[in-house]
C-alpha cells in the first residue's frame, strides 16, 4: 500500500487527459516518436532521447503506453508504463518497475515519475539535433535490498539533456538516427538498488548513446550503451544492447533486443532478451 501513497500524480494523469482539448497521433512521420525506454520516457530501450513519446503536433496531445520484460540469468525487470505529450513540447510519464530476484528470491519496486520539455529542434526537419532537458523521480517501494548493500536513499531524481536527429539517406539511401544523452544521477542500478553508497554519494555525469538505421518506415536496427556510476563499490557495469524495431503503424511498434548488463548486485555476465510493446492510445 505504501507505494501508491507515495505516487497521486497516477490518479491525476487520466483526468489531465480526459480535460485536453484537442488529441491527435497523426502529426509527425511514424517512427519519429521512438519508444519507450525502461523509465518511462520516449526514445530507445535503455536510453532517453530528446524525441517525446507520442505523434502529436504543435496544437495537438497525445498519449502511449510501454509493456517492457528484461531477462538475463539471475534477474528479471518488468516494466508498465503511460505517458502524454503536449504540443510537441512537453512529455509526462509513469513508470512502475518490477525487479525480481529469480536466483535469490524476492522482488523490487520502483516508481519513476517523468517529464521532459523540448528545448530546440525538430528530429527530422532542422539542421541541428533537436534538444530536451529531462528529469525522471525514482522511489523504491522495496528498501531492504538497497539498505543491505549500504544505499544512501531510497529515492532520488536524475536529470538529463539529449541531443537526437535523424539524417535522411545518409548511410547508402538508408536514414540514420543518433542520440547523445548526459545523465546527472546518483542512481545504483536505475535505482533498483537505491542512491548513493558506500563509495560515492554525489551526483556523477554519465553519458548515453544510441544509433541506428532505418531500413524502412517500418524497421529499425541499433545498438544502445548506457554508463552508470559504481556508488556501492560492487563494480557495477555499463550496459549495451542491439535492438530491432518493428513499427508496423503509428499506432503499435515492437521492440526485441539482445541486453548485456554486466555485473548486477555482484552477478557477473547478466545477459539475455529485451522485449518491448508500444501502444499510442491516441
Amino acid at each position: 500500500m505504501q507505494r501508491y501513497k507515495r505516487l497521486p500524480i497516477y490518479c491525476l494523469l487520466p483526468m489531465v487527459l480526459m480535460s485536453a482539448p484537442v488529441f491527435s497521433a497523426d502529426g509527425k512521420l511514424i517512427g519519429t516518436a521512438g519508444l519507450t525506454q525502461i523509465e518511462g520516457a520516449g526514445g530507445g530501450g535503455l536510453v532517453p532521447w530528446a524525441t517525446l513519446s507520442g505523434y502529436d503536433s504543435e496544437d495537438q496531445i497525445s498519449a502511449s503506453s510501454a509493456v517492457t520484460v528484461v531477462d538475463v540469468d539471475d534477474y528479471r525487470l518488468n516494466a508498465f508504463g503511460v505517458s502524454a505529450s503536449f504540443y510537441d513540447r512537453a512529455e509526462i510519464s509513469l513508470s512502475h518497475q518490477r525487479f525480481d530476484l529469480k536466483s535469490l528470491g524476492g522482488t523490487i519496486r520502483q516508481n519513476i515519475v517523468g517529464m521532459k520539455y523540448r528545448l530546440y529542434g525538430d528530429v527530422v526537419y532542422s539542421e541541428l539535433p533537436q534538444i530536451s532537458l529531462g528529469l525522471q523521480h525514482k522511489q523504491l517501494s522495496d528498501t531492504a535490498v538497497a539498505e543491505a548493500l549500504g544505499a544512501d536513499d531510497d529515492q532520488g531524481t536524475d536529470i538529463y539533456l539529449a541531443a537526437t536527429i535523424v539524417h535522411l539517406g545518409a548511410i547508402g539511401g538508408y536514414n540514420a538516427v543518433w542520440n547523445l544523452t548526459a545523465r546527472a544521477t546518483k542512481a545504483n542500478e536505475m535505482g533498483l538498488l537505491g542512491f548513493g553508497g558506500t563509495q560515492n554519494s554525489d551526483y556523477e555525469l554519465q553519458l548515453e548513446a544510441s544509433a541506428g538505421i532505418l531500413f524502412s518506415r517500418n524497421l529499425a536496427v541499433g545498438v544502445e550503451y548506457r554508463q552508470k556510476p559504481d556508488n556501492l563499490g560492487l563494480g557495477e557495469d555499463d550496459w549495451v544492447d542491439a535492438f530491432v524495431s518493428y513499427i508496423p503503424s503509428k499506432s503499435v511498434s515492437i521492440t526485441a533486443a539482445t541486453a548485456n548488463l554486466g555485473a548486477i548486485a555482484g552477478a557477473p555476465g547478466q545477459s539475455g532478451f529485451y522485449l518491448s510493446l508500444n501502444a499510442q492510445l491516441w
